[in-house]
């Protein structure tokens, strides 16, 4: 597992939209395009000036600790080596916001590999990066299928008071509180009751995991115990997709302890639940 700070600000990098980015008409595919067009920006033009250019002044990039985008790429160089491929993207019904993920190869005498998570906004008609996290792996041995999901109905309210906002946000507290304290009582099966089917997780030094059953088991293996401590949550205004962040304190069965940055996403399901769709952990600095 690398730890390298320098290595983390050039692998975790993925997304980021701005004055020259495609624009969003509430489609994933529109999401899409805009991701590839800051890929081709940061190997033409470097990433560093890449992400100048395109992200949102107050997007959050883990390096590996979450930090403002603009402040740290700041006083970083401006490498030209680093590829990505998106092969998931989500919008939300209400075109607000959405995902994107895939894998990433730092090129160089000695290459690095890894999985990305994005979050993005869409701000005056355009993609904007809100929130980037990454995390390495060996050279992968699976290949993964592109997964873009479009919404399947479009829904945005025509107003949404701070208070109703405010009583959104406070359903992801409370799911994520209830997955909490069932992590610290029973460990790592305590997923099986959030995890969709066809959840995504993300964890240093492993490919991605699919699926459920792949996903619980690789927890039940692993994981003695696990907290959660939230430090921040979003919803989308359609109010079907939302994510949180923080930072989780893994006790292991083998009888050790490690903390990491994670980021969450969840979708409302039909029986009006929110079930863990994707997970990405990525080491945290003390």
């Amino acid at each position: 597992m690398m730890t390298n700070k320098f290595l983390y600000t050039v692998i975790a990098a993925s997304i980021s939209l701005g004055a020259y980015a495609q624009k969003s008409d509430g489609t994933t595919k529109s999401l899409v395009n805009a991701e590839k067009e800051f890929a081709a920006s940061a190997l033409k033009n470097g990433e560093k000036s890449a992400f100048l250019d395109f992200a949102a002044s107050d997007a959050l990039v883990f390096r590996p600790n979450p930090e403002n985008v603009k402040t740290y790429y700041a006083n970083q160089e401006n490498i030209k080596t680093l590829s990505w491929t998106p092969t998931y993207a989500k919008v939300s019904k209400s075109g607000d916001w959405g995902i994107t993920s895939g894998p990433f190869v730092l090129d160089g005498p000695e290459k690095a590999y890894g999985q990305y998570l994005s979050v993005w906004k869409a701000v005056n008609g355009k993609w904007e990066l809100t929130l980037d996290i990454g995390a390495t792996h060996n050279k992968p041995l699976n290949k993964v299928e592109n997964q873009y999901i479009e919404p399947a109905s479009f829904f945005k309210p025509k107003f949404n008071t701070e208070k109703q906002i405010a009583a959104g946000k406070d359903i992801i507290n409370t799911t994520e509180k209830t997955l909490n304290a069932m992590l610290k009582s029973y460990g790592g099966p305590a997923f099986a009751g959030f995890v969709n089917p066809d959840a995504h997780l993300i964890f240093p030094g492993h490919e991605p995991i699919i699926g459920k059953d792949k996903i619980v088991a690789f927890y039940n293996s692993m994981v003695s115990k696990m907290n959660l401590k939230t430090n921040k949550i979003e919803k989308a205004l359609g109010g079907d997709l939302a994510y949180t962040s923080g930072v989780a304190t893994v006790d292991y069965k083998a009888d050790l302890r490690e903390s990491f940055n994670y980021v969450f996403v969840y979708e409302r399901q039909a029986d009006h639940n929110w079930n863990l769709i994707f997970q990405i952990y990525t080491p945290a600095e003390r």
